[in-house]
């Protein structure tokens, strides 16, 4: 299932990425004030397939010997079944293969003979994204808007983010608040991360830096990558929490397994300069290529500073120079670099322009071919 894509984490507002040095070693990326928050992550709900194997809980009989409470319940209600489907997972598995109609046909008769809050939030992805099914805002707002009343955290979410929007009725801002709140407390990630987003832009709701970092904390121990980077700019510079580059980095270090490039770059440059981790230019260098084939500009000028001048990896002036382009292309330029490109001869500075070329079209193919991600567009605060 396609989720909503993640947000440009605090952009202009906790720290970018500013301009390498002219220096041998990266310069981590300057600070900025608080002024507008991050974008919100652009993420589809990613409905749970119901489990085959629970069973809905039968009234226990005179005879029978009631049945042990299960160790770990599920923070949402669950509806008593109309029926027992052995085949509960196929909604999900039908999802997943492609075979959006036969979802579609599967999640309306749970939903519509089981009141499974799992096959509503399903069908309101469906009708969102066009899949199996005519697009229909409105009727996947009414879905949503149903497994919402069910309990389903998902569809919380997924409503909360179209009244953000707008799509589906008219943008409820209030009752959005209401909805990721609700979705919190069920333990849902994504809508903590998004609420906190809320209480640091300042307009929705009033300012809270302080809240917005424990909302930040909590969807960071569940492990969403984008609240992991939010809340270690926050540690970085002792936004709403206390100053601490060890538990940035530590945050930056996990997210960038989780592979959010932003944190990849910032995580590299710890590593390159020895910030809050121990120093290993090579796992930095790795780093940064990781992120500079991910199309971040900041990463590709990195890089190309480390080949250019050839710490931490062998010198390879060619290579350096044609991420230096295509950094240049995104934005990105570097006077200095641009010194050390005229200073080629011309047949190596063709070489270089030809990489760079050939990075540039490729990348863009990709693009193309990935197609614009589906989903609920989520707010910019």
């Amino acid at each position: 299932m396609k989720l909503l894509r993640p947000i440009s984490l605090l952009a202009g507002l906790l720290i970018t990425v500013a301009g390498a040095s002219a220096q041998v070693s990266l310069t981590p990326p300057a600070a900025q004030p608080p002024a507008s928050p991050p974008a919100a992550k652009k993420e589809a709900p990613k409905p749970k397939a119901p489990a085959a194997a629970k069973k809905p809980a039968a009234t226990p009989t005179p005879t029978a010997a009631p049945k042990p409470a299960p160790p770990t319940p599920t923070p949402s209600p669950s509806p008593t079944a109309a029926f027992e489907d052995p085949n509960a997972d196929l909604v999900y598995g039908a999802y997943q293969r492609g075979l959006y109609k036969t979802a579609l046909d599967l999640a309306t008769t749970r939903a519509q003979y089981n009141g499974d809050p799992k096959a509503m939030t399903m069908l309101g992805e469906l009708y969102a994204n066009g899949l199996g099914i005519k697009r229909d805002y409105a009727k996947a707002a009414d879905w949503y808007q149903r497994a919402a009343d069910a309990g389903d955290r998902e569809g919380m979410f997924a409503l909360a983010m179209m009244r953000l929007s707008g799509r589906g009725g008219p943008t409820n801002r209030e009752q959005a608040v209401k909805l990721l709140a609700s979705a919190a407390k069920l333990g849902s990630p994504k809508a903590a991360y998004n609420l906190a987003l809320l209480y640091l832009d300042g307009n929705t709701l009033p300012q809270d830096l302080k809240r917005a970092a424990e909302l930040l904390r909590t969807a960071a121990d569940a492990g969403n990558p984008e609240a992991q980077y939010a809340l270690a700019t926050f540690y970085k510079e002792g936004t709403g929490v206390p100053k601490d580059i060890d538990k940035a980095v530590r945050l930056l270090q996990a997210a960038s397994l989780a592979d959010n490039v932003d944190a990849e770059v910032e995580y590299a440059i710890a590593l390159f300069n020895g910030t809050g981790t121990p120093r290993n230019q090579p796992a930095a260098v790795a780093l940064l290529r990781k992120a500079a084939r991910q199309n971040s500009p900041i990463a590709q000028n990195r890089l190309a500073r480390v080949l250019v001048s050839g710490l931490g990896v062998q010198m390879d002036k060619i290579e350096g120079l044609k991420w230096h382009l295509v950094a240049k292309t995104a934005g990105k330029g570097d006077p200095e670099l641009d010194e050390r490109l005229s200073e080629l001869s011309p047949e190596d500075r063709a070489k270089v322009e030809a990489a760079a070329r050939k990075w540039t079209g490729t990348a863009e193919k990709s693009r193309l071919d990935g197609g614009i991600s589906a989903g609920h567009p989520v707010p910019k605060p």
